[in-house]
């Protein structure tokens, strides 16, 4: 009994430490209020329903038990059952209420589950706009029906329970009989068991009323459209009709069986079921076959068209991609003059040729500095002001904490003293040094360049996945220099505080360690930084978003912030197809980074916004919600259901506002829909004429699609660049191009959301991203010093197929790694460019450039290498002049052969040349004393 009870206890305080844990962590973000609301919802949802199951069932047995007949009227076969009737005589009130507590808990936990649907009923603001068949608002559809359909099925599952039950008491009790001769059932138990049957029927007359209008947002595939939402000509003229017929019948047999009640037998309402389900299959199966045979199919798209037409209509709505422009565009020159069309490229993009998915591990190599930091798998794109106050596109990423490199791994290690990351490392994204290496505009550690003085310690991260317990007797190390390291203690006001021994009892239980019971490293001030991540952390505090897969970091007020994309959906747009979000957000580098895709990976939704922007600072941890959306009724009905949890857009500050972006995967969830809705016409968007597809990504053979890239660009139509996110079509089951697609990412920019796409003519074949690549690969000069630069153990890496609209024509530009030999990161080491069938492979963009227009740029080029800095020692510049020297013969004896003896004394020259030129600088610089 001892064991028992002292097991009893340990389930108990186990169940109390997940609830207290979960209680501490959002009153230590300060949302505690989403904690509550969505508690008391779930108890509430959980009591009303549980006690309205267990009434109805308990009720239902009670009466069958009251109506049960004298015992001296009881067959043989009712006698035999004397042995159970006395068996549980004793015990039948606990029988009746383990029964209806059984059947109350798994319905209240049902009901419980329902929370959101709950709220979003109560809460529920209108859209504004009607369906057009049945005339309703939208918010009937995402806000109400789903909630009775849950009442509806609810109803259901107490008229059935209470139909079972209710049969077997008074089968156990002589009302029923099976085996006896006579009548079958008492006339008590025969009014009873019809007015539950009668409720059965009349909640499916409900249901078939229900129907009517589920037809606007129910499921059909359709060759046309895919995930077909809404009505079509069969749905509109036999389903439809049928419903309102089948609503009526069931209204007349519900009143057949309720009519038992006076006439006390089972004859009529038999009958009138039976009329029922035949019509059901007749009317409601049988006709619409007939009339999707012989009507629709002989001429379906004059059929379907005026209903293919409102599914256009509400699926650009739904997805945001009405206002798309489509542009016709040549996809040739408009001009000969080689020399303003190398000089229109700089003006027309700034061609990033650092891709921040493949030089992570150079990141890694340059700027680890220690075993235990480490980068993302895939580097972010921002925006940050050079020295003359110009923005340049920026590589950037966190040196994050990596507890895999810690120099030896315990529990005080992994949780107390290796805490936190260290600083932004960032580079140009339009330039590489000599070497193929990034330009670094913050670097070091700390990292000190263009971004600033800035807090840098990172305590919440992508990469952050444990627990760790600061600010209390153990000191953590900071960071690590010459002098050796440093260590700190958290000042934040983060976590949740461990001097209460009922806390750390509490986590002791909830992370399944002992130790933090008892450890003496816990102590005054002692706090656990826990869901560290910014997606978990957003995700908890506002669970009724759906998250982007990239967070994001920036340098915002002295601070580095995480940004998250959060996006509001629905799955009740009337008319509008559906997409699965986990499939419409996969590409190339979701398939080998499975963090970027949507965090909702199979949620099925046909409406979605961008409607939140929130920020995770990287020190404290503080999630803040801002209102991106505001005419979105979603966002408005959960900001009913949970007040002042979201921020209004007009606290969102300047110097954020210049990070924020278009966000990736609403960008890939758009494109895919306009693969197919880009038309506008019912009758081509039936014959499929115009269906385009996304390319796979032409630099690897994963033959995923391509993901889109962030890229400072102008468009035909704009002044001046703007930072945007594009991405190409290609015909479906074709290679060539189809269509170039932008959308201006900058919510500084006054068209900022605005989706432009260039469509080429069909008349006419333009290349492909696959057929550029193959092209790359197959050009004799090419495919030679791809060979000569893979040689023994060295990898070549393509970069990102860049493609930018010029003067007509389109410009593809990718950038070649090589991770080569000893080196385990990639160096920038060519520039492929092609232009109207002419190609380059040269060490720079503008090498490459300059060739495929046959002409240089009247502008000094702004990208490629750094020039070293001007010295006025004659040494210094004589060591210059002969770095340089060697450095052409290097790249002269790659051309002819190549001959790598000379190309091995050339980089030995380099290397004296280049050290040489150091010792003279440093000495040239060395402050002179009185005595020199």
């Amino acid at each position: 009994m001892t064991l028992g009870v002292l097991a009893a206890l340990g389930m108990a305080f186990t169940m109390f430490a997940g609830f207290w844990t979960d209680w501490l962590w959002y009153r230590s973000v300060h949302y505690s209020s989403v904690f509550t609301t969505t508690l008391w919802t779930k108890i509430g949802l959980f009591f009303v329903f549980g006690l309205l199951m267990a009434l109805a069932v308990g009720f239902n047995i009670w009466l069958a038990h009251r109506m049960r007949p004298p015992l001296s009227a009881m067959s043989m076969e009712q006698q035999s059952l004397d042995r159970y009737r006395m068996g549980i005589a004793p015990y039948k009130t606990w029988l009746l209420l383990a029964v209806t507590a059984l059947v109350g808990l798994i319905a209240g936990a049902s009901a419980a589950g329902q929370w959101r649907v709950w709220l979003m009923w109560v809460n529920g603001v209108p859209f504004h706009q009607k369906d057009p068949q049945f005339h309703r608002d939208v918010s009937f559809y995402a806000f109400d029906l789903p909630w009775y359909r849950f009442l509806l099925a609810f109803g259901f599952a107490t008229a059935i329970l209470s139909l079972i039950a209710a049969a077997l008491t008074h089968y156990l009790y002589g009302g029923l009989r099976v085996t006896s001769p006579g009548s079958r059932a008492s006339a008590a138990a025969t009014g009873h068991l019809s007015v539950l049957l009668g409720v059965f029927v009349s909640l499916k007359a409900v249901a078939y009323w229900l129907d009517r209008y589920g037809l606007a947002v129910k499921s059909s595939d359709f060759r046309a459209t895919g995930n077909w939402t809404g009505l079509r000509y069969v749905d509109a003229n036999a389903y439809l009709p049928a419903k309102n017929i089948l609503f009526f019948i069931a209204v007349i047999c519900a009143l057949l069986f309720f009519a038992t009640l006076w006439r006390r037998t089972w004859q009529l309402p038999v009958i009138g079921f039976g009329l029922m389900v035949l019509s059901a299959v007749l009317i409601g199966g049988l006709y619409p076959a007939i009339v999707q045979k012989f009507q629709v199919q002989p001429n379906e798209q004059a059929k379907e068209a005026p209903y293919v037409q409102k599914n256009l209509k509400a699926t650009r709505e739904a997805y945001g991609i009405d206002h798309t422009q489509v542009s016709e565009y040549s996809g040739r020159a408009a001009t000969d003059d080689k020399t303003k069309l190398r000089d229109q490229v700089g003006q027309t993009a700034s061609i990033r040729i650092m891709d921040p998915n493949v030089v992570s591990p150079t990141f890694q190599q340059l700027q680890q500095i220690r075993n235990y930091y480490g980068f993302p798998t895939n580097l972010d794109v921002d925006r940050y002001p050079t020295k003359d106050g110009k923005e340049q596109d920026t590589v950037l990423g966190l040196r994050e904490l990596n507890l895999d490199g810690i120099p030896k791994n315990n529990w005080i290690n992994d949780h107390f003293r290796y805490t936190h990351g260290y600083g932004v490392v960032a580079a140009k994204g339009t330039e590489s040094d000599d070497k193929g290496r990034p330009v670094f505009t913050e670097k070091n550690l700390p990292s000190k360049g263009d971004l600033g003085e800035y807090q840098q310690q990172v305590y919440y991260g992508e990469k952050t996945t444990t627990y760790s317990i600061v600010g209390g007797p153990q000191k953590e190390i900071d960071y690590s220099d010459d002098q050796g390291e440093k260590t700190t203690s958290y000042q934040g006001k983060s976590g949740v505080n461990l001097d209460n021994p009922l806390n750390r009892a509490a986590y002791a239980v909830a992370f399944n360690e002992p130790q933090i019971l008892y450890s003496g490293a816990i102590g005054d001030g002692s706090r656990i930084l826990y869901n560290r991540t910014p997606k978990d952390r957003v995700e908890s505090v506002a669970p009724w978003l759906t998250i982007d897969g990239d967070a994001y970091p920036a340098v915002v007020d002295g601070r580095i912030q995480w940004i998250v994309d959060a996006y509001t959906t629905s799955n009740g747009y009337p008319y509008a197809s559906r997409t699965t979000l986990g499939d419409t957000t996969a590409d190339s580098l979701t398939a080998t980074n499975n963090s970027r895709a949507v965090v909702a990976q199979q949620n099925q939704v046909n409406y979605i916004r961008n409607s939140v922007k929130a920020t995770v600072d990287a020190y404290t941890g503080d999630v803040k919600l801002y209102q991106w959306d505001s005419a979105d009724p979603v966002l408005k009905t959960w900001m009913k259901a949970f007040p002042d949890t979201v921020k209004p857009r007009s606290d969102i500050s300047p110097e954020l506002m210049a990070h924020l972006r278009y966000p990736q995967d609403l960008f890939k969830v758009q494109r895919e829909l306009l693969t197919r809705y880009h038309v506008t016409n019912a009758q081509t968007f039936l014959s499929g004429s115009e269906v385009w597809q996304v390319p796979d990504d032409p630099s690897n053979d994963s033959r995923d699609s391509v993901p889109p890239y962030y890229l400072s660009m102008k468009m035909p139509d704009q002044k001046q660049q703007v930072f945007s996110l594009t991405t190409t079509f290609t015909p479906n089951g074709r290679d060539n191009l189809s269509a170039f697609m932008a959308v201006d990412s900058d919510p500084r920019a006054s068209d900022y959301g605005k989706i432009r796409i260039l469509k080429l003519p069909t008349s006419t074949t333009v290349d492909g991203p696959k057929q550029v690549q193959s092209q790359f690969n197959s050009e004799p000069s090419i495919a030679e010093t791809i060979s000569l630069l893979s040689r023994g153990h060295s990898q070549v890496e393509y970069g990102n197929l860049l493609t930018v609209p010029l003067d007509g024509g389109l410009l593809y530009a990718e950038p070649v790694y090589v991770r080569g030999g000893t080196l385990k990161y990639p160096l920038l080491r060519k520039v492929l460019v092609t232009y109207e069938g002419r190609t380059a492979f040269e060490d720079t963009l503008d090498q490459a450039l300059d060739k495929v227009f046959g002409v240089k740029g009247s502008k000094p080029p702004e990208s490629g290498t750094t020039e070293p800095p001007a010295s006025t020692s004659p040494t210094v510049r004589q060591a210059l002049q002969d770095a340089q020297k060697a450095y052409d013969a290097g790249q002269e004896a790659l051309k002819s052969g190549p001959d790598w003896d000379a190309y091995a004394k050339a980089q030995k020259d380099l290397q004296d040349a280049l050290r040489k030129a150091e010792d003279a600088q440093s000495a040239a610089d060395k402050p002179r004393t009185s005595g020199d």
